[in-house]
């Protein structure tokens, strides 16, 4: 099994002093390594009998989407509000300087479809809560949500009790 961990980078004070922001665009340029990554995630994630991934933009796009090829699904994208050109559905979340709203179509998913939520990182929350409220709201049946990165420390686990989580590295 492949270290993921080796193949991120970490950059301190980035984007403010004290963060040490964990950058995955060095998994990404590694063809193997994140093959591997999106092959562990499948092997991990395919009994949840998966109909759909969702994945908010734009690091959601980058994991989600060949995470829902290898699963043999389709992939629904949630957009920043005004970015999608049908009817959507919104839900406000909580940035570090304010708020934002994130949208998806509302035809995107049927009732009673199996979800599974992906994004690159786990760290607050915020950003996932709201895409599992927009979920919800189409009366989906949401069977997890799955991260390359979660930052243990921030405990954005805790925001999304009930909901099963999987993250391929942990700090």
């Amino acid at each position: 099994m492949m270290d993921f961990k080796e193949k991120i980078r970490v950059i301190e004070d980035f984007p403010q002093p004290g963060v040490r922001f964990k950058d995955i665009t060095t998994l990404l340029k590694d063809g193997k390594a994140f093959r591997a990554a999106i092959d562990t995630m499948a092997d991990s994630l395919r009994d949840r009998k998966v109909d759909l991934v969702v994945g908010p933009e734009a690091r959601g796009f980058v994991v989600g989407t060949p995470l829902a090829y290898a699963l043999g699904v389709g992939f629904i994208p949630v957009r920043k509000s005004g970015k999608l050109p049908a009817e959507t559905v919104e839900a406000d979340y909580s940035l570090e300087y304010g708020k934002d709203q994130l949208a998806i179509h509302k035809d995107a998913i049927e009732p009673g479809q199996r979800v599974l939520i992906v994004d690159d990182l786990l760290a607050t929350g915020g950003t996932v809560q709201a895409t599992l409220n927009l979920v919800h709201r189409l009366q989906a049946d949401v069977v997890g949500a799955a991260f390359v990165i979660e930052l243990t420390y921030l405990e954005g686990r805790e925001k999304l009790s009930g909901v099963d989580i999987f993250s391929l590295i942990q700090y």
